[in-house]
């Protein structure tokens, strides 16, 4: 793998529901690792291949990059690692619909229409699909997310600039601090991106040391990785729908309702009593893209209830990429610069 920032890299270039998820096709061979969590460690440890997709000048903060890589179980097809502008989650919804839309339209999977089914290996878990298809493109991608729960109902926390304040913790493939939109004076409208950033920044970096959190099933999992602000819920056409926008380190709005965000919406409903089996909540996002979420199933994950969710949206290839590895670029890592690449808490 020591070599691999030498070689020509080829992208594929998409978003879901308007949040970059680039897609790397060729031109990196597969990490070391037993595990496509181990894999996706040794990227997040390394930094090179990060630092060289996501940093200027061949990156930017807006954008996710994934690497396809062989499935560890012999149930995928794919296997992919998702790299964040922060982070290597384990997890990510939006991401998740890039890759299949992905795979399927540049035909590295066979596309079947009306409808294609196969199987993605995500670090945090196998990742069933089931992609709607005409005329050659991926018109929705419903992915059947890993097992999903609330963690910690109305907690206290003392948030500096805003005191106390009440948030909900849980896990949708990836980990979640909830708090109400509402309460704390937001519309969710676009120009309000900034400053909640800057709120969602000190209440993520609060919940973290007040409260943690912690995977029941893997040691590796955790820490509060996000915070999300949910508008209030309301029927629209019979389907429960609500606004929300979840803020990614080191400081932006997804523009996607966010997939592993849905799920735990989902999952905080789900222990509340207010949406059951079979039932469904429809989000958007703060530039008004949508997902919709629906519950599979209710399962057991240790010693508490966890649910399967259904998460459906769509995504869109845009282009073609290639990144060329130079040796005299004084830069072949990128950089990273405080107007554009924000520091949070």
């Amino acid at each position: 793998m020591g070599a691999y920032l030498e070689d020509t890299i080829e992208l594929v270039e998409c978003h879901a529901a308007g949040e970059v998820g680039h897609v790397i096709v060729a031109g990196v061979p597969a990490p070391p690792g037993d595990t496509l969590w181990e894999q996706s460690r040794w990227i997040a440890a390394d930094g090179r291949l990060r630092n060289r997709v996501l940093n200027e000048p061949r990156g930017g903060v807006y954008q996710h990059v994934n690497l396809l890589v062989p499935p560890i179980s012999p149930q995928a097809q794919y296997g992919y690692i998702i790299m964040e502008p922060e982070d290597t989650p384990p997890m990510s919804g939006s991401n998740t619909i890039c890759v299949a839309t992905v795979l399927l339209e540049r035909g590295l999977l066979p596309m079947t229409e009306p409808q294609t089914q196969f199987t993605l290996e995500a670090p945090g878990g196998l990742v069933s699909i089931v992609a709607d298809c005409r005329a050659g493109r991926v018109t929705r991608v419903s992915l059947f997310n890993v097992a999903s729960f609330a963690d910690r109902l109305d907690v206290p926390v003392e948030v500096d600039g805003l005191g106390t304040i009440v948030v909900d913790t849980a896990y949708g493939g990836d980990s979640f601090a909830v708090v109400s939109a509402r309460d704390l004076g937001f519309d969710l409208r676009p120009d309000e991106a900034r400053e909640l950033c800057e709120v969602g920044g000190r209440i993520r970096s609060a919940v973290q040391e007040q409260c943690g959190f912690q995977h029941p099933d893997n040691a590796d999992i955790g820490g509060i990785s996000f915070c999300l602000f949910a508008g209030p819920t309301a029927l629209e056409d019979g389907l429960p729908t609500s606004r929300n926008a979840t803020i990614v380190r080191p400081g932006k709005v997804d523009r996607s309702p966010t997939g592993t965000g849905l799920s735990a919406r989902m999952a905080l409903m789900h222990a509340r009593g207010q949406l059951g089996v079979g039932e469904s909540l429809r989000t958007r996002s703060i530039i008004d893209s949508e997902f919709t979420g629906r519950i599979e199933e209710a399962v057991n994950l240790r010693d508490r209830t966890a649910i399967i969710p259904r998460v459906a949206g769509r995504a869109w290839v845009t282009g073609r990429r290639e990144l060329f590895g130079i040796n005299d670029d004084p830069w072949p890592e990128g950089y990273r610069l405080s107007d554009t690449w924000p520091r949070m808490p």
